[in-house]
């Protein structure tokens, strides 16, 4: 799952915003280049005023300007910014936090919901990609499920899924969610909640390409009814899905919280809201750190955090960021998360009835 020739080509294909950062302090520098480039974004200068010059500003080629200076006074230099009107300017966002701090989630959310309606995403480069995944020769080998979940496979096959787990991704998602599942076998007692940042017009091409080679059904939300065992329900990029008192889907008709849609931080809420220590997530490859900010909730509930591990992602900031922050109990390339998903409910399996009774009242 490391990057290859082909995403580098899709990435090529797709012209990136180029962002210039102007700020007067060394951490806010560091934080925004670590911050821009996380989320898919081209820094192209990154300088103190006191050391550019106005040549420097045409140079750059910048398709916007982030402005952030602790000394309010005006700037000649800033006012040549103004002056030029080729491309928009961003001031004042406000000191960045720490990327570990709890209030960074919400800084970067404010953030890149700006430069998402000003610039564009970056997340529009998984859709093109998903042509060259469906045409993909299947490779990866299914999992073999264990004698103690084999006995009841046929039982939970198609029934409503007592524990529902979220599939999180961004950029490299699909290829990782993709491998997942081909390697996951069918007849676990789960149904999956699977959350992409993607333009809304792949939707559909989303579950046929990820849904290619695996024996679980991959389809689109459904309102008023179960997430069923055996099957992956993609979350709706146009409108936020919640769940009823039942576990049945609801679709709520309002878009997802900005900038990110689906919104994996939401997504986690209204999953652990409703299921609790019946539900968990897998967080992989993608950009940004959606899913930071709802991920200890999720672990108050009784839920589980389990991320891909950063040298088999496209790109590793999204669950690079849960893990910084301690939420992660387990990371894997996307064969070994599959294996873990197995070894969980066989385990659960080889329980004695009364415990199980105690963990899910």
């Amino acid at each position: 799952m490391r990057r290859s020739s082909s995403w580098s080509h899709v990435m090529s294909e797709v012209s990136l915003a180029r962002i210039g950062v102007i700020a007067d302090t060394s951490l806010q520098r560091h934080v925004l280049q670590q911050a821009l480039s996380a989320n898919g974004y081209t820094v192209v200068l990154n300088c103190d005023p006191a050391r550019i010059q106005e040549a420097d500003l045409m140079a750059a080629q910048a398709d916007l300007w982030l402005v952030d200076l602790a000394q309010t006074e005006d700037s000649p230099l800033v006012n040549a910014l103004l002056e030029r009107d080729s491309c928009p300017v961003l001031f004042g966002e406000g000191h960045a936090p720490e990327r570990h701090s709890e209030h960074y989630p919400r800084w970067e959310r404010r953030m890149f919901g700006k430069l998402k309606r000003l610039v564009g995403d970056p997340s529009r480069v998984v859709g093109p990609r998903l042509e060259v995944l469906r045409g993909e020769a299947e490779r990866a080998t299914r999992l073999t499920l264990p004698g103690a979940l084999l006995a009841a496979a046929d039982s939970v096959s198609g029934e409503p899924a007592r524990e529902v787990w979220l599939l999180a991704a961004s950029l490299g998602g699909p290829e990782a969610v993709k491998a997942f599942l081909d390697a996951l076998p069918v007849g676990l007692p789960v149904g999956f909640v699977y959350a992409q940042h993607i333009e809304a017009s792949f939707e559909s091409a989303l579950s046929q390409a990820v849904g290619r080679h695996s024996e679980w059904s991959v389809n689109q939300s459904r309102a008023n009814d179960s997430i069923r065992c055996g099957e992956v329900v993609v979350a709706p990029v146009g409108e936020e899905m919640r769940f009823g008192k039942d576990g049945a889907m609801l679709l709520s008709g309002r878009s997802w919280p900005e900038p990110y849609s689906p919104s994996v931080d939401q997504m986690m809420l209204n999953l652990a809201q409703q299921f609790g220590n019946r539900c968990g997530a897998i967080v992989f490859s993608g950009m940004g750190s959606d899913g930071s900010a709802a991920a200890a909730y999720v672990l108050r509930q009784g839920g589980r955090v389990w991320t891909q591990r950063a040298d088999s992602c496209v790109c590793s900031s999204m669950p690079d960021s849960l893990r910084e922050g301690g939420y992660s109990s387990l990371s894997g390339d996307p064969r070994e998360l599959a294996q873990a998903m197995v070894n969980h409910f066989a385990q659960q399996a080889s329980r004695p009835v009364a415990a199980l009774q105690l963990d899910n009242p």
